[in-house]
């Protein structure tokens, strides 16, 4: 038998998908198969696993030393992964860049990364460039990287920017259009689709420049995931901590993948949004309903090929791309919106409609009345229009009507109810109103789809996520 250090493992490594795959297929580091290249030996179990991946890929092997002898036929090029561009800022919540990049490449992601000044005095571009395998950028004026305008060819060659932590000060120099580095260059320069998530003390999250910033850059089409609630760096408690790592690298996947157009040539109707029901003209009755997971499932419909016509109530959210939307205040005139766009192939019903309006609201203002001498205001309300219910039994009734139910309690009794009351194909369901997991205003779901026969638990996901899986399933049926 020839000696173990005939062992070429820089050949198997290639043969077998690169350096990460190598690691998956033994399940060992980095350092790992650092030390059994240095050593060019491998133990006799680790000799077994790489001969059966090798012969299973097609390759011939010789048995005693791992020797490569000849090639399989070579197969149709494989398709590139995406490549999401890790633009780091400095911020103490750095260091979960480095997971986070972790978890992409776990996705099948490539990512490369980009650290601006201040970043490197939390991590170091050496960190980034081991994780990453892949060069780590931090200077606008490489002259090696500048002679091939090196910034524009990053920013054009990703299928998406993430930056994190987007601190305070790197939101206001992407949204005044700053570009004295190369992160916010690339961010100029891109026309890829952009995601940040911020992180910073709860009070600079808070602040009217930050909150102004935070407008710009979403009106702008920017992807935004968190902050969340919770302890900070600064010892300070509330919204500005950083969203975790695995939650980052989920909605990196959603946004970096290019997916197929699975509804291609269907119409969908998405309502979104509170209603806005007028007591006078200065007061109205609504709900804390934020719009985002109606604004998703839209997104997620558009993204798979579907003309989408979103009927929204107020909310603080920009139109997705590729969505016409149409923007209501009352139950009424999203029910008049919504009929004018039948006929439709799918309707998604996620707007919160209020359940009731005042009878004969005033357009003054209604004054209170003396406390001593009148007797106090009654208000008289009278139900509004079922949207999901005219919309299920409408004669131009889509193919697949889905509803959403919001329930605090007896979630799954008064779901499966309210879907047979309204004759709806789907309802999906989530509990509403608990502190420990909120659903209005979170970037975060958790639902039951409900059937005639079925019920499905999914499990808790990005709002983003949840509109993609849901997506995919509305092609599924739709196909049958």
């Amino acid at each position: 038998m020839a000696p173990a250090n005939n062992v070429d493992l820089t050949a198997i490594m290639t043969a077998l998908g690169g350096r990460q795959a190598l690691q998956d297929l033994l399940g060992v580091g980095a350092s790992a198969i650092s030390n059994y290249v240095a050593r060019g030996t491998v133990p006799t179990h680790v000799r077994s696993k790489l001969y059966g991946a090798l012969t299973a890929r097609g390759y011939q092997v010789r048995l005693d030393d791992l020797a490569i002898l000849c090639a399989p036929d070579a197969p149709a090029t494989a398709p590139a992964k995406p490549m999401v561009l890790l633009i780091i800022g400095g911020g103490i919540a750095a260091y979960k860049a480095l997971e986070t990049a972790r978890q992409m490449q776990r996705l099948g992601l490539d990512v490369t990364g980009v650290m601006t000044k201040s970043a490197a005095q939390f991590i170091t571009p050496l960190s980034v460039a081991a994780l990453t395998n892949q060069k780590c950028y931090d200077d606008l004026f490489s002259l090696t990287d500048e002679a091939e305008m090196g910034h524009i060819r990053l920013a054009r060659s990703a299928d998406l920017v993430l930056v994190m932590p987007a601190t305070a000060n790197l939101m206001a120099r992407a949204a005044a259009g700053i570009a004295d580095d190369l992160a916010t260059t690339i961010l100029l320069a891109t026309t890829a689709p952009v995601l940040m998530a911020p992180a910073m003390n709860p009070a600079m999250w808070t602040h009217p420049a930050t909150s102004a910033n935070l407008t710009i850059l979403q009106q702008r089409g920017v992807h935004m995931i968190g902050p969340t609630e919770g302890d900070t760096a600064c010892g300070e408690i509330g919204s500005g901590r950083m969203s975790e790592p695995a939650d980052i690298a989920a909605a990196a996947y959603q946004l970096a993948v290019k997916r197929p157009r699975l509804l291609a040539g269907k119409t969908a109707i998405v309502t979104a949004g509170p209603t806005v029901e007028p007591i006078d003209s200065v007061r109205f009755i609504a709900n804390h309903s934020s719009g985002k997971q109606g604004y998703a499932v839209a997104a997620a419909l558009a993204a798979h090929g579907a003309a989408v016509t979103l009927i929204s109530g107020p909310v603080n959210l920009p139109p997705p791309a590729q969505v016409n939307r149409i923007s209501v205040q009352t139950a009424e005139q999203m029910l008049a919106a919504t009929q004018a766009a039948l006929p439709a192939d799918i309707a998604v019903c996620a707007a919160a409609v209020a359940d009731w309006r005042v009878a004969g609201s005033r357009h003054a203002k209604l004054k209170k009345p003396d406390r001593d001498t009148a007797e106090p205001i009654q208000l008289s309300l009278c139900e509004n229009p079922d949207i999901l219910a005219s919309i299920a039994q409408s004669d131009q009734r889509p193919e697949l009507v889905i509803g959403f139910a919001a329930e605090t309690e007896d979630l799954q009794e008064n779901a499966v109810a309210k879907r047979q009351r309204k004759q709806c194909d789907w309802i999906i369901a989530n509990q509403v109103g608990g502190a420990a997991d909120p659903v209005f205003g979170s970037d975060m779901n958790h639902i039951m789809l409900i059937g005639e026969t079925t019920v499905e638990n999914w499990p808790r996901m990005l709002k983003t996520e949840l509109a993609d899986r849901l997506a995919e399933r509305i092609a599924e049926e739709l196909s049958k």
